[in-house]
Parts: C-alpha cells; structure tokens; sequence
C-alpha cells in the first residue's frame, strides 16, 4: 500500500522539494486553456515564462507569437524558440520595470531568473536539459542575455564581470539565492540615493546647476575623510555628485563651505591613487590624488581604515566613472538626451558597485571592472567600445530627427529610461512621466542578433584575453639578479653581435678579398641609387623567413632559448659588483660631460686655434652638403668608413687618429662653477 502511495505521489510533498516550475507546468496541461497558452516548439519551462509575460502583456501566448512572426526578421526567426523567448521576455521587462518599485517584488525578481533559465533550454529539444524538481541555476551566457535587458541589474559592456563576481564561489553557475541577494542590495542602495538626492546637503549648488548626490563619506566618526593641501590637513565631508567633487571641510559645529573639484569640463584632471604619511612622508596607500589646472596645487584625499585600502579602492573607481563619462561626452559631443543616457549608464553602474559591496563585503571586489567607463579605459580596445556607443548615439539622434522610432519588442530598454522608472530623473528627461517621449526606446540588447555593443565587447574582450596570455608568458621568463639578466641579453642578442663582429672585421680588412668584395658591391648599389630596393629585399627576407618558419614548425613547441646561468653571488659580492656597476657608470657621465664642456669650448672659442680649424671644417663640410648631390654624399662617407683600414690606407689612417687624440686632448674643457642652493626653512 505504501508503495503504492509512493508511486501515485501522494507523499511527494514529505519526500522531495517541488519547484514552482513543476507545480505550474502540471497546472497548466490540466488547464482547459493549454491549447491557446501551450506552444510545441517550446520547452515546459520556457512555456511557463511565456505565459507568465503574456500575462504581464494581457494578452496570450498564441497572440505574442503572432506578433513576433509579424514583427521579426526571416534571420531572427531561424532560431524560433530562443528568439521567441527573447521577444517575449523583452516586452514583459519593459512594462514591468514602469512600475515603481518593481526591485522589490519577489514576483519580478523570480521571473528574471526563471527567464535565464528558460533562456538556457527554450526549445522543446531541450526538455531533458533542465531538471524542474532540483535547486536552478543559471549560466553566463543566459545572463549575459537576459540581464542587460533591465539596465539597472546588469550591462553588456560589465555583464562577464558582474557574473564572475557573483558566482565566486559557487563555480560559474548562478543560483536564485544569490540572485536574489544581489537585488535586495540594489533596491537598499537606490533607497539610500534616492533619500541623498532629496536631502539638504549642498542644496544651494545642486539648484542651480542641476546636480544629483551619487556617494557620500565622512559622516561616521571610525570613517573620517582628510583632506591634504599642501602642508594642511583637514576632516570632513567628501560628497560625489554626477558632475563634480565637493569636500566640506569641518569645523566646531557645523561644516565650512563646499569645495568644489569639477569633473565635467575638459581641465586636464588627473586623478590617481596617492601615498600620505605624517611630515609629508608616503607610507599608506589610502590616498586620491586629484589634479587639475583650475587650482594652483594638487589635493589629497586620505581615507584612513585599518587594514587595507578598499575605500580608497572604491572612491577612487566611482570618481574616474564620472570623469570618463563626461570625457567619453566632450570628446564625442554626445548631447541632449544622448548625454543623459551616458551619464544614466555610469550612474547604474555605481548603483551596482554600491550593491556588490554589501552583499560581499568578505570577498575582494575590483570596482573598476563593474564600471562600464573604467573598464573601456581598461581593455585594449576599449577606444572601440566608446566609438562603437558614439555611433549608435549618433544613429538614433537622426532617428528621432526623421521621426522614425525604433523598438517595439525587439529591444531591451534604455538606461535613461531605467533611471526614470527608479524615480531619479535625471537630465532632460527629468519632468517627463514616460521615458518613451525621450525617444529612447532602444536599448543595449536585440531580439535574435548581437547588436554593434556586443560585438564590440566581444572583440575587446577576445584581444584582452590574448593580452592576459602574453602577459602570463612575459611574466615566466622574468628573472632575477643582475648578473642573470645580463647572461639572458647576451644570448638573446647573440645574432645581432655576430652581425656586429662581421661588419667590424669587414671594417678592419681581417679577410681583404671579403673587404674587398663587400665595397665593390656596395659601391655599385649606392652608385646606381639601389638603396632603398636593397632595404626592402632585406625586410622581404625577414618576412618570408617569419612565413616559413610559421609553415614548417606548426603544432610544433617553441623551441626555448638555453641560458647558462652565472654563479650564485653572496650578499658581499652582489654589493660589491654594485658597488662596481655604479662607478662605471659615474666614470660614464664625467666622461660624457667631458665631451660636452670641451663641445662648448670649441664653441665659445675659448682656445681660438682649435675653433678655427673646426670652423673650416664646417665650413667645407656645409660646402660639400650643399653642393654635392647626396648620392655621392653617402658614397664618399661609405668609402671613408670602409676603406680607411684598408692594406693602402692603414699607415695614414693610424696616423691621423693619433694625431685627431693628441688634438683633442689639447682642448681645455669649458669652467663650472657649481653653487648649493640655499635651503629655504620656513614654513609655508
């Protein structure tokens, strides 16, 4: 009997979880409407989630079909069950999150995921992929997706990192529990923006230029923010908004007048991470540099905590995101509702960093790769990234200028237009109700097709990896010692000296027939102007070795370079070989400032005799320039050069460069006089 009960499923409800999914699948194949909402080429999941959208549509699943058949492309419909889903799940996002407060809901927070789920098996091919009764769980790619689609969980550009970061540690899958954490942290921190923005702080600035609070510090006694200028240090306030920097310095009761750092205007800011120490020491990595020509000397912003420098980490992340929006807007003069989508896109972008950070306050975080306009600043073709969203900035400004609107369900929405529907309004689209009267229906993500963002990340990020693997070898062949270094150049750089010892004993006659042979040839090619085609035959040559090379040693290993490492030194003998390098070096630099000085003697006639000789010199030497052609020109200097060791010329030539020594060290030398400068003690 109890078997029987069992197999009837009577004590399913004891012995096994049931997922929400199962439950509705079964009630919708006993539903007498299944036939109107049930779609064969479907999985049961992706069923389910369609139904869902077309409940959140008011209208039915058959009718959604019937729309995407007349609204897509053959090239979309080719893959019917994903694009489909897509479609679907587009249109319910984009009435869903009009909804004020539409984070919150539990209901909308299980349908995003269970959108990614159904994103992974949408075919009815797929059914035995996903297992309805176990814990779900979601992969990059149907994040990637699905995510974007509300700007405000994710965006294309950050969407890989958002993901890794989430599924630290639970292996590259996304599970609902920490989905759903990571949405509770947004909704928590677009509460606490939305209470800054209508707050008093710095009300008289943010009337008149329009700005919007992003981040706040300073307020916490444990967490005080100093600020270093020059020799002077002040606590106090340190206030972001979406156009500039402000610090309240603090006095007895209250707080002294906003300084005010700008981030919008083009003024050659730079802004770094900085040390600090007392007396002007650099001893902790807790600093923000900022720099600009606006103000006569740079200031300094220390965010002191015990251990490490995650605040200044943070600070300085979400400071560099506005300040490369709005180059990213001054170099492409994006402008009206454009500039605000821009600024709309590093503001959720700091929402999320803001949310990351509570929910995994434990782990590491690099905020600059969440923040869409750090990370193009990062990646090696970042510069594309922003070309590529200047362009589609520009396309959909003509489009609005001929009337032509973009969207329907085929696009996710805008991040201007989740900004709106978070309550913010920001920009010019402030006192619009419906962010559709902006013209920004069109989002980051397209039904069926990679859009021109993707592609460019995707590019971006294939040349990053490529980037990371050179950086990996470069990294395994770094040694140490000095000593070592030098045997690795030496070997590396074997070929080039053996090409140096050649020419010089060409150069010296060593073998006369060789030496003889080699100007004779040289001399005909100079003589006949057939320079620049013996160049190019030597590059051609290289190049065809690099493609054979290339042909012959496929799947083959690279041969590695075998070095024979030197002797171990001691710590006395590394001090003293040191101690040896830095006076070669010293005797390297007189020797050289010797030169000069005797440069400068010859110069200033300081021993007449010489200079007129040197004087003639020239004078013959501008007479050669100017009138022979420079054919002959290099001819005479190449014969000079190779003939002067020549078996005729020898005898002469020793003789004079004995001579051309005694003349030189005739020379006198140019006086120095060297002056200390007097230390200035006062204190400014």
């Amino acid at each position: 009997m109890l078997e029987a009960l069992i197999r009837e499923g009577s004590f399913k409800w004891l012995l096994s979880k049931r997922s929400s999914f199962a439950e509705e699948v079964e009630e919708l194949q006993r539903s007498p409407s299944a036939g109107r909402n049930w779609i064969p080429e479907l999985s049961p999941v992706a069923n389910i989630v369609v139904r869902r959208c077309s409940k959140i549509l008011e209208t039915s699943s058959n009718e959604l079909l019937e729309s995407f058949n007349a609204e897509a492309s053959d090239s979309v419909k080719s893959q019917h069950a994903r694009n489909f889903l897509e479609y679907c799940c587009f249109r319910a996002l984009a009435l869903s999150t009009r909804v004020m407060g539409h984070l919150a809901d539990k209901k909308f927070r299980r349908l995003t995921f269970e959108m990614m789920v159904a994103w992974e098996a949408p075919a009815s091919a797929s059914e035995c992929l996903v297992n309805l009764d176990d814990d779900l769980s979601v992969g990059v790619e149907a994040f990637s997706r699905i995510a974007p689609a509300v700007p405000i969980i994710a965006n294309v550009i950050i969407c890989e990192n958002l993901f890794n970061v989430l599924t630290i540690s639970t292996d590259g899958r996304l599970h609902f529990s920490v989905y759903d954490k990571y949405l509770n942290g947004l909704e928590r921190v677009i509460k606490r923006m939305k209470s800054q923005s209508e707050s008093s702080l710095l009300s008289a600035v943010r009337q008149s230029r329009g700005e919007k609070i992003l981040e706040v510090d300073g307020t916490v006694t444990t967490q005080p923010v100093l600020e270093h200028v020059g020799v002077s240090t002040w606590p106090g306030r340190l206030i972001l908004t979406d156009h500039a920097l402000y610090f309240e310095a603090l006095k007895v009761v209250s707080y002294d007048k906003p300084k005010r750092y700008d981030l919008s205007n083009d003024l050659k800011q730079i802004v770094k991470p900085e040390l600090t120490g007392p007396w002007g020491t650099r001893l902790f990595d807790k600093a923000v540099l900022y720099k600009s020509i606006s103000i006569s000397e740079p200031v300094v912003i220390e965010f002191p905590e015990l251990k490490g420098h995650t605040r200044r980490d943070y600070w300085l992340a979400i400071i560099r995101e506005i300040l490369y929006v709005h180059k990213f807007i001054n170099k492409y003069r994006v402008t009206g509702v454009e500039k605000d989508d821009a600024l709309s896109k590093a503001i959720l972008g700091i929402l999320r960093v803001q949310a990351i950070q509570e929910i995994s306050s434990s782990n590491p975080v690099q905020f600059e790769s969440l923040l869409m306009f750090n990370l193009c600043d990062q990646l090696p073709g970042g510069y594309f990234i922003l070309e590529t969203l200047a362009k589609m900035s520009k396309s959909r400004e003509l489009d609005r200028g001929n009337n032509l609107v973009a969207g329907g369900g085929m696009y996710s929405i805008s991040a201007l237009a989740m900004v709106s529907n978070l309550g913010f309004g920001f920009g010019s689209c402030s006192s619009s109700s419906n962010p559709s009267e902006a013209g920004l229906l069109v989002g980051e993500v397209v039904v069926g097709e990679m859009s021109l963002l993707e592609k460019a990340v995707k590019e971006s990020r294939d040349d990053y990896k490529r980037v990371v693997l050179a950086q990996e070898t470069v990294a395994g062949v770094k040694v140490d010692g000095i000593d070592t270094n030098l045997a690795v150049m030496k070997e590396l750089l074997l070929p080039v000296l053996e090409v140096g010892k050649g020419l010089l004993s060409l150069v010296y006659w060593d073998d006369p027939p060789k030496s003889l042979m080699f100007c004779l040839i040289f001399t005909f090619i100079i003589f006949r102007g057939w320079v620049g085609y013996a160049l190019a035959l030597m590059v051609l040559f290289f190049a065809i070795f690099m493609v054979l090379t290339q042909f012959f040693n496929q799947g083959r290993p690279v041969d590695e370079i075998k070095i024979i490492a030197p002797p171990p030194m001691n710590t006395m003998e590394q001090l003293l070989a040191v101690q040896n390098a830095v006076s070669q070096f010293e005797q390297l630099i007189q020797d050289g400032n010797i030169i000069l000085l005797k440069f400068r003697a010859l110069l200033l006639s300081v021993f007449p005799q010489a200079s007129e000789k040197v004087a003639a010199s020239l004078l013959l030497t501008a007479l050669m320039v100017a009138l022979l052609p420079g054919k002959y020109m290099f001819l005479l200097i190449f014969l000079e050069i190779f003939t002067r060791y020549s078996p005729a010329r020898k005898a002469s030539t020793e003789r004079w460069m004995r001579r051309l020594r005694e003349w030189w060290f005739s020379i006198p030398a140019a006086p120095v006089v060297l002056e200390r400068e007097k230390e200035d003690k006062k204190k400014k």
